[in-house]
């Protein structure tokens, strides 16, 4: 928001720039969402009469104090017939054109759902084929931000589908408008990619949904963060340091550092690459690292800027013992704020306690990325002579809500809240591996989809991906925690009228977390963009020793591929213990199982593991997805 007013008192003072424009997400050659009443966002002056003209249309609306505007011009059919966009106020007009009307979609998610078209199956004939000036095509840029944002990180363009548009773009997302534009003629589709490998399904809530979640303090410690970067590290730097304490016997290291072992680094690296020193083989760990920088009086007099480059993947940074900044993001820049108070005439220490969950670790770039600068002065060189300690403290210390991957609502504010209000058919949702493991998907699912409802429309239909296989197989019954969160997965979108599920189950690869049978994906999803429905669970019932499981979505039966029998169904007791493979028998729509094995039996599971073999599909080839249901009895 202050992106936002900065731009407006810009607008106010330079009558030349002060004529509307469109927002962000707003441009040449995009596509307008059919059948329903189209809303344009935009910018001008405060207070401004803004006039709109689409294709003959007209809509008028006075700017709010912050410049920003909203026009709602009369629904339209789809059309691959460009038309114009013109707005005007006093103080001039801006025009965009060849605009088509067809159904646009937003994709969004972690890494399968950015995994692009030149990395999925078949690349030199998709993108042989893939130029259609009916889809078009808008990318969005990566960042983050503590709080909604006017605009994103860099101006982003619809661009036609071609060869080299496509290559990038989200493979499961194009898949899916190639499909529906085969089965919809004549209708253009407008295919938005917003996406980022290993993002929390938390950052991409809606201000909204963070209060309902996670409560206002969250949202005010979001706000100060943008505010103040150095005041919010301060005031949640006491939950790291509780958890240090817990996890190392109450010492606290940044009190002072000479009571860890110290050893100068082998070499300025990822410390993936310090063979010898037990980090090359076990890279995941907490580990401290110190330097030192000699200030005159005079440059300790003032504040400064202390970069210390790029820290895989968080960092806790102190001078002199006092925390100066905390963050999260394997390829950040941090560059912290030092005030005065905190330096001294000599010799400063700085400490870092950085932490790798995950593949490489430590400093991500080279040393000439590090310095100090004195207010008023020359930057002073940090040099590649650090020092490292290996911490004894092992898991991943707590994470702040303005963090790059799993921040509270960072990506939406950067990535998602700039598209402003215009109108969608639907959302394709493909994130979850990021979650495994934390509780309560569903509700998670069930606020992301009312906050983008509240901005796109409650027309927005939600196509939710179910995790693709991907782990170890297993010939015996065992938890899964990928499974439960298939399970809330399918629960969120089953409490939603307008939701549907996709299941991947069946088209993953179990050593590859980023399968690239994107294809069959996207054909799946435009399924479901139209109305199609999947294979549900509905429910489980005993009759005499029969358990009878129903579903919803099969047309011409269940079938078990490759052999009589469906693989991977379960008959459960309360513990995981009481778990045992049964085989069902498939009747039309319904699956009977029999209890005469006489054991406890109180839940049906079908899938129920990390990477299961599936072979349980309806007439049209599309697989029942993983579940679990309660018998009813």
């Amino acid at each position: 928001m202050k992106r936002l007013l900065a731009l407006a008192a810009l607008l106010a003072s330079a009558p030349a720039l002060a004529e509307p424009h469109v927002g962000p997400g707003y441009g040449e050659g995009m596509v307008l969402q059919r059948d329903m009443p189209i809303m344009v966002s935009g910018t001008t002056a405060p207070g401004a009469k803004v006039q709109g003209t689409l294709g003959g249309a007209k809509a008028n609306t006075t700017a709010e104090a912050d410049g920003s505007f909203t026009l709602t011009f009369p629904a339209r059919p789809a059309s691959e017939t460009g038309i114009s966009l013109t707005l005007r106020d006093a103080t001039g007009e801006t025009s965009i054109g060849n605009l088509l009307v067809g159904d646009v979609y937003l994709c969004s998610g972690q890494s399968n759902m950015e995994l692009s078209v030149n990395r999925a199956l078949d690349t030199y004939n998709q993108l042989r084929l893939a130029p259609d000036d009916g889809i078009r095509l808008l990318k969005v840029p990566k960042s983050t931000a503590a709080v909604p944002q006017a605009s994103f990180s860099e101006p982003v363009s619809w661009q036609p589908a071609t060869r080299e548009s496509v290559a990038e773009f989200s493979a499961a997302c194009f898949y899916m408008g190639k499909q529906l534009r085969a089965d919809r003629a004549g209708v253009p589709v407008g295919l938005i990619h917003s996406n980022w490998g290993g993002s929390a399904a938390r950052a991409w809530f809606t201000p909204e949904s963070v209060a309902v979640i996670y409560g206002q303090e969250a949202l005010e410690q979001l706000k100060l963060y943008e505010r103040d970067p150095l005041a919010a590290a301060q005031a949640f730097v006491p939950q790291w340091y509780d958890w240090w304490r817990a996890n190392d016997n109450g010492r606290e290291p940044w009190t002072d550092s000479s009571m860890l072992d110290w050893q100068p680094i082998p070499q300025f690296s990822f410390w993936n690459e310090w063979e010898g020193t037990g980090l090359d083989t076990q890279p995941q760990a907490n580990v401290w690292l110190r330097q030192t920088v000699t200030l005159t009086a005079e440059q300790a007099a003032g504040e400064g800027a202390l970069a210390i480059g790029a820290i895989d993947d968080l960092d806790l940074t102190w001078v002199n013992g006092n925390p100066v900044g905390y963050t999260f993001g394997w390829g950040v820049e941090r560059t912290y704020r030092v005030p005065a108070q905190y330096l001294r005439e000599g010799e400063n220490e700085i400490l870092i306690a950085a932490n790798n969950m995950w593949d490489t670790g430590g400093f991500f770039g080279g040393p000439d990325r590090l310095s100090f600068t004195p207010d008023g002065g020359q930057a002073i060189p940090l040099g590649a002579d650090w020092e490292y300690a290996i911490g004894t403290v092992k898991g991943v210390p707590p994470r702040a809500p303005w963090d790059a991957n799993a921040g509270i609502g960072v990506m939406h504010n950067f990535m998602v809240a700039p598209l402003g209000t215009m109108r969608l058919a639907g959302v394709a949702w493909y994130q979850g591996e990021s979650d495994v493991g934390q509780p309560d998907y569903d509700v998670k699912l069930r606020e992301l989809f009312a906050g983008w409802r509240r901005q796109f429309g409650q027309q927005t239909r939600m196509m939710v991906v179910q995790l693709a296989d991907y782990g170890a197989r297993q010939s015996e019954p065992v938890g899964s925690a990928w499974a439960q969160l298939r399970q809330e997965q399918l629960d969120a979108v089953a409490a939603d009228a307008n939701a549907a599920l996709v299941t991947a189950i069946d088209i993953g690869e179990p050593t590859d977390i980023h399968p690239a049978n994107k294809n069959d994906l996207g054909k799946r999803l435009a399924m479901v963009a139209q109305g199609e429905r999947m294979p549900m669970p509905l429910a489980a019932t005993l009759t005499g020793d029969t358990v009878t499981v129903t579903f919803t979505g099969i047309e011409d039966g269940l079938h078990a591929l490759g052999g009589p029998y469906a693989l991977g169904v379960e008959l459960c007791g309360d513990a995981q213990e009481s778990c045992r493979f049964v085989l069902p028998e498939l009747a039309g729509d319904a699956m009977l199982i029999s209890l005469a094995d006489g054991q406890p039996a109180t839940r049906i599971r079908h899938a129920w593991s990390d990477a299961p073999i599936v072979n349980l599909y309806d007439g049209r080839g599309l697989p029942v997805p993983g579940f679990e249901l309660e018998i009813a009895r």
